[in-house]
Formats: structure tokens, sequence, C-alpha cells
């Protein structure tokens, strides 16, 4: 198994080698970079490269790690027994799997991706290690070991939005997305618009980069708001001669609420845009 990138996804030759390293290893690859740099998309299409089932448990600040494994509804089976329910009697009907159970009796060897981690409260990951090292758990409620058929390749995405505990960096492979250079991002935009405009893309990166690098951006423009404003730009029959204007009045990019996601930052660019001015009388 090794994975080679997709003609939908553009891999970096250090996020190829990061990849198989952990299928190698058979550890879980923990991915951070910046919102929008391709982290979830990544776990797709490595499924796809592999010809690999894709189990996805997306993570949020309520979820607890035991919902990985399993629930067990005391509250539906109570009332089943209090109706006369037959299906009482197996305790089993009232137990719900979770993602990792899903993936430990999977068939095939599947692609586990675990989004966003560091959403959860800080023991979720300490509270996975002994499954991440044993490749199982106990059912308390049927006294049954669910044991891994075959260790599933788990893609860990993180935001750093809060530090991991150091226990579960130990048992992981970690790479980090760095934000695609000119030329890669080339190689992106020819992989989602072909055909696309050679002059208009030189311009539209140009600006894209520009914003990005302006001091005090709360929130930086990711590739996928490039891909969305170029949609954008090529519906509305924005040219590049719109764009290589630099008239101080219109300092904002056309369509920037593709790029400019709150409103600190649009006042940002209007306060640049109203200090050009008084600069060019």
């Amino acid at each position: 198994m090794r994975f080679e990138g997709t003609s939908a996804y553009v891999a970096t030759d250090d996020l190829k080698v990061a990849v198989n390293a952990a299928i190698t290893l058979e550890r879980p690859l923990l991915v951070k970079g910046e919102p929008g740099t391709g982290k979830t998309v990544l776990a797709l299409e490595i499924a796809k490269s592999l010809n690999a089932p894709l189990i996805e448990w997306h993570v949020k600040s309520t979820t607890k790690a035991m919902q990985g494994l399993y629930e067990y509804d005391a509250v539906s089976r109570l009332r089943d027994s209090q109706l006369g329910d037959e299906r009482v009697r197996d305790i089993r009907n009232y137990i719900k799997r979770g993602k990792l159970w899903d993936a430990f009796v999977s068939e095939e060897r599947p692609v586990l991706l675990i989004d966003e981690i560091d959403k959860a409260d800080i023991e979720f990951p300490n509270d996975l290690l002994l499954e991440l090292d044993r490749m199982e758990f106990f059912v308390y409620e049927t006294g049954e070991t669910v044991k891994a058929r075959r260790r599933p390749l788990m893609i860990i995405t993180s935001n750093n939005e809060k530090e991991l505990p150091d226990a579960f960096l130990r048992r992981c492979f970690f790479h980090y997305i760095r934000f695609p250079d000119t030329y890669t991002m080339r190689a992106i935009i020819d992989v989602h618009f072909p055909g696309i405009k050679q002059r208009l893309v030189a311009e539209a990166l140009k600006l894209f980069y520009e914003v990005r690098e302006v001091p005090g951006l709360k929130k930086k423009p990711s590739t996928s708001e490039l891909l969305d404003w170029l949609k954008l730009l090529m519906v509305e029959d924005i040219g590049p001669d719109i764009l290589r204007e630099r008239d101080p009045k219109k300092l904002i990019p056309p369509l920037h609420g593709a790029l400019l996601k709150n409103e600190q930052d649009v006042h940002l660019f209007e306060r640049l845009a109203f200090m050009a001015r008084r600069e060019g009388r």
C-alpha cells in the first residue's frame, strides 16, 4: 500500500512521504495545518488511492472518546421493558457501534478519519491511548472484546486550537501541511479549473498572496476560499485588468466576501484604503 496522490488532490512530496511512513509504521497520521489546506480531504483521497473503505468520525466539542467505541442506550431498553418488548432480552439490541468498532471489524483495511480532534475535551486523546496501542476494547455490557481484524490507517486532523497530550503525540506520525506556495497553488487551481486563463490566475494569485500578507489580518484566506473567489471571478467575467488596478479607492479586492470572512478584516482594508487616499492627495 503506497499513496502517490490522485488526479483530484495535489499532494506534495513531503506529504506523500508522511502518508507512506504512517502506513509502514502502522501508526496514526496526525495532520495539522491552517483551515482550508486540505487536511480532511486528504483522508478521502487516500481511501480512493488505496481503494479502501473510508470511515469518518467528525469530532465536536461534546464528543466523548467512548462514542467512538460504542454507546449503550439504557433509556430505550428501560422503556421497551415497560412496554413488554421482546427485544429487551438481548442487550445487544441497545448497543450502537461507534466508528472505531466499525473500523476494527471492517472486512477490508479501512481508512479511519478522526477529524478535528482538538475540538474535543483535552482528555479525549488520552482516553483513546489503550485502543490505539492494543487495537481492541472491552464491551462491558456483553462481556466481549472487540479486536481489530487489521490495523486501520488512521488520519487524525487538528487545527491546533489546543495542545494535544505528549502520550498521544508519541503514538502518531506527525505532518504539518504548509500553506501552498505559488507553484503548488497553480497546480491545485489547474485541477479544479482546467483551461482557466493563466493571466487571470497570475493576477488573482498576486492579489491573493498580498491579501494574506496584510499585517493585522484576523483570518487569512485559505486555499478553498481562493478557489471560491476564482469561480466567482470567472462567473462575473472579471478579468485580469480589473485585478491589476491599484486605485486606492478600490483597494478591497472585487468580490472580497469570498476572501475576507469577518468585519474586522473588511474594516482593516477600508482603513488602508482611506490612508492610501490621504497619502495620494
